[in-house]
């Protein structure tokens, strides 16, 4: 099986590697190679030093698309989880991976910030927290993506099933018979926006 990048993009607290690990588990219980680039964890390691200006975000996010472009040509599933806020660079890794597929992980702004586990939100309120992704820096969410799971008003396990099934009809990953089947309304959905994308004729 060829490799590919799952790139999973939204606000902070959209869900993003909650929903990454799901899908990784999954994958891996198919015996699919996967690895995950969690945007949290890429910050300690791979690009420890950097702040959060426009420009450090940015090399933030072609590093992980870099990692993620090594892991494709090597035939793994490569999955990033991660703000990446700025359309511009996503595009960027989309062009140098090639086989990208764009997870958008669209949340309310007030649904985040009722939520925020972390408390982040009501620390950028406050001004604790200076250029927050959602409230004082932009996000640009994905024009065209190949997904998008409503991570404010469905289960969990029905966004991951539309993950799963898309994959399935892109051909990126091999069909399970025993997984439980998307309705034939949604899957007509999935088809309708693949055919519009090109990946399906």
């Amino acid at each position: 099986m060829k490799g590919f990048t799952l790139w999973f993009t939204g606000l902070s607290g959209a869900g993003k590697s909650t929903m990454a690990e799901a899908v990784a588990n999954e994958l891996k219980r198919r015996g699919v190679k996967t690895e995950i680039l969690d945007g949290d964890i890429v910050r300690t390691n791979l690009s420890k030093g950097l702040g959060f200006s426009k420009e450090d975000r940015d090399i933030n996010i072609r590093r992980i698309g870099f990692v993620c472009n090594l892991l494709t040509r090597n035939d793994v599933v490569a999955i990033a989880a991660a703000i990446s806020p700025y359309r511009s660079v996503r595009d960027e890794n989309r062009q140098l991976i090639g086989r990208f597929v764009e997870v958008y992980c669209e949340c309310p702004l007030d649904v985040l910030e009722k939520r925020d586990v972390k408390g982040l939100y009501k620390k950028a309120r406050a001004g604790e927290i200076k250029g927050f992704t959602g409230i004082d820096d932009p996000y640009e969410p994905p024009e065209n993506p190949e997904i998008t799971i409503h991570s404010g008003s469905e289960p969990e396990a029905e966004s991951m099933q539309r993950i799963l099934r898309t994959l399935e009809l892109m051909d990126y990953i091999p069909p399970d018979p025993d997984a439980t089947q998307i309705p034939e309304e949604e899957e007509e959905q999935i088809k309708a926006k693949l055919k519009k994308l090109g990946y399906l004729s």
